[in-house]
């Protein structure tokens, strides 16, 4: 019996020593974490980093970027130019929970995440109808928001998109269990979303995988990351978002999609699936493009962009 209770403390004990590495002294993001640029708003649910880029010359049209899963606002650092230098203000932000938002201890579901858009809207001022850009879990995000407020989404461009897989491989997952959940996504965060390898890019405005991993682990230093990931996972349908983006079809709302065909997250087979549900959306395909064509390939993604909103400025 001794030897029984013996093994299981150090079983125990092996189970609870990474657990207490990995989240033992995690702070909590304070406005002293902030970048010089960009501010908080304060908001219902907690406080939203923002930061506004504008143009030299202003077309009087504002882009939002709704960046995806667990990578926060920089991932359009090397494509936002794009869109500044033909006229744009440009708004981006990072999801409750990413970045350098606020991480409380919520249900992040879709209504938390259409509620906080919609209250950044408002809080800064943005009215009117404006584009919308989302990259991944980003893609059902605008989709959601512009079904519940169509008049103010005067166009969608969508990276990537998640949401066109009918069935969830995650629905039954072990990981994803109470308790479970908790213990294996505090110790594997680290491998499982931000060790994709190098970033192999032509491209002279790509991130560099130095500084992308940089970008990405800053936020593991923060308490309630992780928990923010996982309640998504469970709360967030990333996988089946046809119904919203039907009911968006319907909308005729102006929308471009772009894909990689070597994209290993979502695959580029879901473009049959948005091209079903939104027949008039442009598709760009970039061949051999992983799921990270924002950060690795910003020039075709940003110049695709860039001219289909020209395009739209003159409607």
């Amino acid at each position: 019996m001794k030897k029984l209770l013996f093994g299981l403390a150090i079983l125990l004990f092996c189970l609870a020593a990474p657990y207490v590495f990995q989240t033992y002294g995690l702070k909590t993001v304070s406005e002293e974490d902030l970048p010089d640029e960009g501010g908080w708003a304060q908001l219902t649910q907690g406080n939203i980093y923002y930061r506004w880029h504008e143009p030299e010359i202003n077309n009087g049209q504002v882009v939002v970027m709704v960046h995806g899963f667990s990578t926060p606002h920089f991932v359009w650092n090397g494509m936002k130019g794009f869109l500044l230098d033909a006229g744009f203000r440009v708004l981006v932000y990072d999801h409750l929970g990413r970045g350098f938002s606020d991480k409380p201890n919520l249900v992040y579901d879709q209504s938390l995440y259409i509620d906080t858009l919609k209250e950044l809207l408002d809080d800064q001022n943005i009215s009117e109808s404006a584009h919308f850009v989302g990259y991944s879990m980003g893609g059902p995000v605008v989709g959601h928001f512009a079904a519940s407020y169509p008049d103010l989404v005067k166009s969608m461009s969508l990276i990537a998109p998640a949401g066109f897989m009918i069935e969830s491989p995650t629905a039954n997952m072990w990981t994803l269990r109470p308790l479970i959940g908790e213990w294996f996504w505090n110790i594997f965060a680290p491998t499982m979303f931000f060790n994709d390898g190098p970033i192999i890019s032509t491209d002279p405005l790509a991130l560099s995988t130095e500084d992308f991993i940089a970008g990405a682990r800053t936020q593991l230093q923060y308490k309630g990351f992780v928990r923010s990931l996982l309640s998504t996972a469970r709360h967030f349908n990333l996988f089946n978002a046809e119904a919203t983006f039907a009911e968006v079809g319907r909308l005729e709302i102006p929308t471009l999609t772009i894909w990689g065909t070597a994209d290993g997250v979502v695959p580029f087979s879901g473009s049959e699936g948005l091209l079903e549900l939104i027949p008039h959306s442009r598709l760009i395909v970039i061949d051999d493009g992983g799921h990270n064509i924002t950060y690795a390939q910003p020039t075709i993604v940003g110049t695709a962009i860039r001219d289909f909103l020209n395009e739209g400025v003159k409607l």
